[in-house]
């Protein structure tokens, strides 16, 4: 897999294999396009601000933004000398209308080409110990937060008709998983709000895609798992308190150190010139994705994530070794042969 230094820092020879087959998904005739990327600080948003800005060829002006420029200094270092030349970060919070409109309206003509909405927030945990104000700050911005980017940057690509409009949404907008309520909720919102708008997007002629992520090892995952272990659980009932601690929790760090993928990962599916509508960027979730569109009566999925998680824990802790070994050899073959093994 790639790491944050070899894509962010500029080294290696992955950095050159992904700078090669940037080059060949984008022609090398296109205009330089104006890249607008929200929720930049850290994850995803730095590594593929980053990735794109440092494009050999320029292709890509980016404007990479966050809701606090106090949080630039990992961009600006990751950068390098493209900021200020290929790479401008602004300032501009997703929750609110103000700061997105002087954002784009200090674009020159508001051109946006390519809109990177990444800015999230996430929540776990038993609801009962959840206050509606915390899954009023996930709606709003994990899906208020895209309504708002598109009410003011839509109208000018429908003008233009071109553009394309990239959305971070996650597997968990397809199937919900235990203890993730909300943030699920907040996810299914964004990938049935898309359906609907990519049908409007097509007679104008613009692309939307919707990246479907699992498990990333970003700062991001890493301060939703702080969160669940400070949480007050005093709300909820011995049994379901026990659920979110000792299996939750228990498996949270695993399953990501299993399934998880980098931001770069991630970043470079983005860069595809005509990418799907949908796209899950993480096969390893494709068994279970499918589990959802197996079973009309939507059971089958419910009833295998129920004994998975209840009935056949041990099994499951074994599969997540099996597959973390087999990746862990994937990785060491790459770095003694010198080249991507096959997995």
């Amino acid at each position: 897999p790639l790491t944050s230094q070899s894509v962010c820092c500029g080294g290696g020879r992955e950095r050159r294999l992904l700078g090669n087959l940037a080059a060949h998904l984008l022609p090398s005739t296109m205009a330089q396009k104006t890249v607008l990327i929200t929720g930049c600080s850290s994850g995803i948003g730095l590594a593929l601000a980053v990735k794109m800005a440092t494009d050999e060829q320029k292709r890509f002006k980016v404007y990479a933004t966050m809701r606090d420029l106090a949080k630039q200094d990992k961009l600006i270092e990751a950068a390098g000398n493209t900021v200020g030349n290929t790479l401008e970060i602004k300032q501009l919070d997703v929750c609110s209308d103000e700061s997105i409109k002087m954002c784009v309206s200090s674009i020159p003509g508001r051109r946006i080409d390519v809109l990177v909405s990444n800015a999230g927030m996430g929540l776990i945990g038993p609801i009962e110990c959840q206050t509606i104000k915390e899954m009023q700050n996930v709606m709003d911005t994990n899906f208020f937060g895209l309504v708002r980017l598109l009410k003011e940057i839509l109208p000018d690509m429908k003008k233009r008709k071109s553009g394309h409009i990239v959305i971070i949404s996650s597997v968990m907008g397809i199937q919900g998983i235990l203890f993730n309520d909300v943030y699920a909720a907040s996810k299914f919102a964004v990938e049935g709000f898309c359906e609907s708008l990519a049908i409007q997007a097509l007679k104008f002629k613009l692309n939307l895609s919707l990246i479907e992520p699992g498990p990333v090892v970003t700062e991001f995952e890493r301060k939703v798992f702080e969160d669940g272990m400070n949480m007050d659980l005093s709300a909820a009932d011995k049994e379901t308190a026990d659920m979110f601690v000792n299996i939750y929790l228990k498996n949270y760090k695993q399953i990501f150190q299993t399934l998880g993928q980098t931001a770069e990962d991630i970043a470079e599916i983005i860069l595809a010139e005509n990418p799907p509508f949908r796209h899950q960027t993480n096969t390893l979730y494709t068994p279970i994705t499918t589990l959802k569109y197996a079973d009309p009566n939507g059971d089958l999925p419910i009833d295998t994530f129920y004994k998975m998680v209840f009935q056949h824990d041990k099994v499951f802790s074994a599969s997540l070794n099996f597959i973390k070994m087999l990746r862990w050899k994937s990785r060491k073959s790459f770095d003694l042969g010198g080249g991507r093994s096959s997995q």
